[in-house]
Formats: C-alpha cells, structure tokens, sequence
C-alpha cells in the first residue's frame, strides 16, 4: 500500500512538514508494510516558505528584519531559489504570513491598523538581492489595508488632502485623497507571481471586508465602513476590483495586480513544485487535511484541490483537519477525521496536535 500524504499546516497549531510526520507515523503504527510518501503542501499561506524550502534543491534562506503588522520589528526571512534559465539570478520566495501575517498578532485583532509593511520591506530585499523572479504567499493576512502598506515600501505614496501621508491600515484608507505610484519599484525581469488561496473579489459582499474582515476584528457596522475605506482606494488605483482574487489578504491581491503581478491559485502551483500529480498517480490512498475544514474550503484551499487531484487519478482520498465545521461538504473523501471529536475539545487538540495527528492516522489506517 502506497500512502500519499499531502496535508495543510494546521494554522497556528503545527507546520505542513510536522503534521505530514506525525500523521505518517500513526499510519505505519497500524500498517508498518505501508510506503508512506510525504508531501507536505501549502497554497500561498502560512507555511508556503517551508514548502518550498522542503522541495527545491539549493533553497537558501535569507534572514530580513521587518515591520510587522503592529509596527513591532519581527525577524523573518525570504527564500532564494537557485538560478533557472528563465530566472537567471533566482528566484525571491516571498510570505505574507511570515511578515504581515494574523498569526504575529498572538491572540490580539488589530482591525484598522494592522497593515502589511514587512511583506513589502521584504519583497524589497528581495529585489536589493537582484532576484529575476517573484514568488510571493498571500494568505493568513492579519490587515485589511488594500496592500498599502506593501506599496509604500515599494515607493508608492498615499496622501490626504493635505499631502500628509495616511495613517497605516484601513483607517488611514478613509482620509485617502491621492495615490502616486510614480516612484514605485518595478517588478524585477521576469515579473511575479502571486500564490492565492481565495478567489473573492476586493469588494462587496464576497469581498475583502465582508468575507476576511471579521476574522480580524471588524464586527459587522464596521464591514461596511472598511469596504467603502477600500472603494476609494479602488477609485484611484487602475485596477480592477471584482478581478478574482483581489480580495486575498485583506485587498493586498489587489495591490499586487496594480503592481503588474499576476494572480494565480497557490496550491496548483505548489503541487507542481513538489511533484504531487506524480506521487498521487502511483498511491492506493491521498491523506489531506487542514487546521479547520469549512464552507471555504471548497474555494482554492488544500484539501479541495487534493480531492480533486485525486479523484483525477481514481484514488481515493481521506481527509483529516482540526474541526470540521458543521457546513463543510465532505463528500469527496472516503473518511474523515477531526482531532477536536477524536481529542474531546478544541483546546486539547490545539495543545497536542501531533499527538492527535498519530491518533488520526493510525484511525485512518484501521480502516484501510
């Protein structure tokens, strides 16, 4: 029996790469003839650094210290992939969570003045290294600042009607007067692109503020305010905000299309840097998961790109997450698995998540 395992960090809880292990491992304490091929995954968000650390030979990282989405300086890094004929001076890996991520915030929401400086200042060391390509991770956003605060340390400016530079965050975006993008650095040679895990637009009801808002603290007067805040950010920037994925990360996939970058879904191209198809092509079963599987799971995450991947290949694919939230469709998988049923609370799960995670596995393999 050949056991792909091809799992999401569980956000906030485990990385991609430990969760794959220790679900590997419960499966070989039931079934110890199994071949267990591990294919730790991401899709843009919290562990896409990691991914690509694991999989590209010569992968180097590269240390940058930034400004995180509090204004509190984080230590982080940027990945340097080696050079390729189209790259020729390597390619800038490049993370949102890392550097203006919700996960830097601990247990606290700063919902109008969290904004995404550090992914900037990191995309700018990047391209001081000279790198010919970027690669850049745009989930588990902490802002919903339109990608201001990127731009700005890019060279953009945004002003009141003052000339003053607006204040970090959504906040500042309801004072915004003007948008000069004439010093804004260029994309480097061979341009970048952008690894989402959301489709939604930057507004209106599927937007930005009314779908992730309320993950980072807006309550519901405040969806609308923050989704007019980002209207008039769209009204001076020439882009199109019902662009899919202009949404991600609190509108910075819509920055990022205004720079010239393009837009992609994250897991696909991660699967193909890691050789997925092909492992999935030779398994007897797909193992998939993620921290919390839900309504949203179906759009662009992990294990719905799995499932699909495996239904391709007439594999069948089991699915194991942290919760699995009462409107999740899980139809595509042959089981599933949540290790707050199998740990009896959330907070047990959260504090053992490796425990679980054998737990799961070898519950998996019971049944195989």
């Amino acid at each position: 029996m050949t056991v792909v395992v091809a799992i999401d960090s569980f956000k906030g809880s485990i990385a991609a790469a430990d969760a794959a292990r220790a679900l590997a491992d419960g499966w070989l304490d039931i079934r110890a003839d199994a071949l267990v091929l591990l294919r730790p995954m991401a899709d843009g968000g919290e562990g896409t650094l990691d991914a690509f650390a694991a999989a590209v030979a010569g992968a180097e990282r590269m240390p940058v210290r930034v400004t995180g989405p509090d204004g509190a300086t984080v230590d982080a890094s940027w990945l340097l992939l080696p050079p390729t004929p189209d790259a020729p001076t390597g390619t800038g890996v490049v993370e949102l969570a890392s550097t203006s991520g919700i996960e830097l915030l601990g247990d606290r929401r700063l919902p109008w003045d969290a904004d995404t400086t550090g992914f900037g200042q990191a995309i700018a060391a990047a391209l001081d290294h000279g790198v010919s390509r970027l690669v850049l991770g745009i989930g588990s956003s902490a802002s919903t600042d339109g990608g201001v605060g990127m731009l700005r340390a890019l060279g953009a400016r945004f002003t009141d009607a003052t000339d003053v530079d607006v204040a970090p965050g959504v906040r500042g975006l309801e004072a915004l007067d003007r948008v000069d993008l004439s010093a804004l650095r260029p994309l480097p040679p061979a341009g970048a692109v952008v690894l989402t895990d959301v489709t939604n637009p930057l507004l209106g009801a599927t937007g930005a503020a009314a779908v992730f808002g309320p993950q980072k603290g807006v309550d519901a007067a405040g969806v609308a305010r923050a989704d007019a805040a980002l209207a008039r950010l769209a009204a001076l920037i020439g882009a199109d905000p019902q662009e899919p994925g202009t949404g991600a990360a609190g509108g910075t996939g819509f920055a990022l299309l205004a720079w010239g970058a393009a837009l992609v879904p994250g897991a696909p191209e991660v699967a193909d840097l890691i050789g997925l198809r092909e492992a999935v092509a030779s398994a007897s079963v797909v193992v998939t998961g993620e921290g919390a599987y839900d309504g949203q799971s179906a759009a662009g995450k992990v294990p719905s790109f799995v499932a699909r991947l495996a239904a391709d290949a007439g594999v069948p694919v089991a699915l194991v997450a942290g919760r699995i939230a009462a409107d999740a469709d899980t139809a595509a998988f042959v089981a599933s698995v949540s290790l707050t049923d199998l740990a009896g609370s959330p907070a047990a799960s959260l504090a053992e998540p490796a425990r679980w995670l054998r737990a799961a596995g070898a519950a998996l393999a019971a049944r195989a």
